[in-house]
């Protein structure tokens, strides 16, 4: 039993040090392989031909940011697209103001959905009134970069397996130390485990906030279910179950608005764990068939983070539990602030920051100024992150089957600094 324990212990340092390099290896092979020959994100390729593309824009309560995102999302450098708003439900200015932006710019078109249907509900809408065969969505705070969407076209266009394209967000709320921290996980942890991914098979998810799908694929495998409250990683196993090519391109940037509250990013956190434990239940039957096995590596990473939040939960458990009562010695568990293995892990942390931060410098300028907040990310994020997979799992084990998934208002940081291309 104690032998079992110490192998426990072990689990819970060596696991996060293994993906570390692994993904660190996958990041680089990427950048090597596909990302460094490109001139950079302004520079886009030129293209055999531009086919329509329809920009999507689901909205619910977005009255604060649509002007923006829609200025943005009308002035992209590509010649021939539609943009499609869908108000659901929204209580605020929403609708109002979608109406009052489709009579000045005929490019825009909305569509009003009665009651609050979700996300899913809402791109569903859009893809049946959508005149392409490419739907590009974005959040309705987003600001798209003008040439994100040459850029996603050129992988559909190369490949006709390609179902999907999900794109490299860039955090513009930083005012505060939590959204500096996200901007250095965004890029080094976020962006280098969608290069890692890409590079040993399979995609866990899309960006929610941007996501390019070829209609036909997403006919093909039912499009997006409205129960899932991770409405993007479910898509993205959909299309890959299904042998549908899930693609990232780094330069396809869209600058979004993230959590700058701990509640707001509790609820945030929370709502990806549990998405995640959702898509892996539903999915979980079909993934013993050799011919998914390309899909394995994705399933058995979720199911060994999962394993080690509750480890680290155990571990914080049994050293609350030792300060009130005598515990077998095996079992006690001295201190939960590391040790020697812990300036390992911190080392390696800084190492894995500093190798995505020089890949994604030609993205952002002075990024590299990020490396001092990025170093408080395992303090503050492995704690969030693990309490969050405990709970994900309660909460996706118990949720009613068939609960639609509709929206709620996020935490959309305490300010937002400047639009696109912000920290640029």
């Amino acid at each position: 039993m104690f032998e079992g324990f110490q192998l426990i212990l072990e689990f819970a340092f060596y696991y996060p040090l293994f993906m570390a390099y692994l993904w660190m290896v996958g990041g680089v092979y990427y950048y090597l392989h596909w990302e460094r020959s490109s001139a950079g994100p302004q520079h886009p390729p030129a293209l055999d031909r531009y086919p329509l593309v329809s920009l999507v824009i689901p909205c619910h309560n977005e009255a604060d940011h649509l002007h923006e995102t829609i200025h943005y999302a009308l002035g992209l450098d590509y010649p021939d697209y539609e943009v499609i708003a869908v108000d659901d439900g929204s209580t605020d200015a929403t609708g109002a103001i979608l109406d009052a932006l489709a009579r000045e710019h005929p490019r825009l078109r909305v569509v009003h959905l009665r009651r609050n249907q979700g996300k899913a509900m809402g791109l569903r809408t859009a893809a049946l009134v959508a005149r392409s065969e490419f739907l590009v969505c974005i959040d309705g705070d987003a600001v798209l970069d003008r040439h994100a969407l040459t850029w996603m076209m050129s992988h559909f266009l190369a490949g006709p397996r390609v179902g999907a394209v999900t794109g490299n967000p860039r955090i513009r709320n930083r005012s505060t130390l939590l959204g500096r921290i996200q901007v250095g996980e965004f890029s080094s942890i976020v962006g280098l485990i969608k290069r890692a991914q890409r590079v040993y098979g399979r995609v866990f998810t899309v960006s929610g906030v941007v996501a390019a799908f070829r209609r036909s694929a997403l006919h093909d495998v039912g499009y997006w279910s409205p129960d899932m409250v991770t409405e993007d990683i479910d898509i993205s196993w959909k299309l890959q179950l299904a042998h549908w090519d899930v693609r990232f391109e780094p330069n396809a940037l869209c600058w979004i608005l993230m959590p700058e509250t701990l509640r707001g990013l509790w609820k945030q956190r929370l709502r990806w764990a549990q998405g995640g434990v959702e898509v892996m239940l539903k999915f979980l039957p079909r993934l013993g068939r050799w011919r998914l096995r390309r899909m394995w590596p994705v399933c058995i990473e979720l199911v060994l983070s999962i394993g080690w939040a509750y480890v680290m939960a155990g571990i914080v458990a049994l050293w609350l539990v030792g300060q009130v009562v005598t515990l077998p010695p095996d079992l006690v568990v001295r201190s939960i602030i590391p040790g020697w293995n812990g300036v390992l892990l911190g080392l390696t942390c800084l190492a894995q920051f500093a190798l995505s931060l020089a890949i994604d410098s030609r993205y952002e300028r002075r990024l590299a100024r990020m490396l001092f907040w990025v170093i408080w990310y395992p303090m503050v994020y492995w704690v969030l992150g693990a309490a969050a997979s405990v709970v994900g799992v309660v909460k996706a084990i118990t949720k009613p089957r068939g609960t639609r998934a509709v929206w709620t208002s996020p935490d959309r940081g305490l300010r937002a600094t400047g639009g696109r291309g912000a920290g640029r």
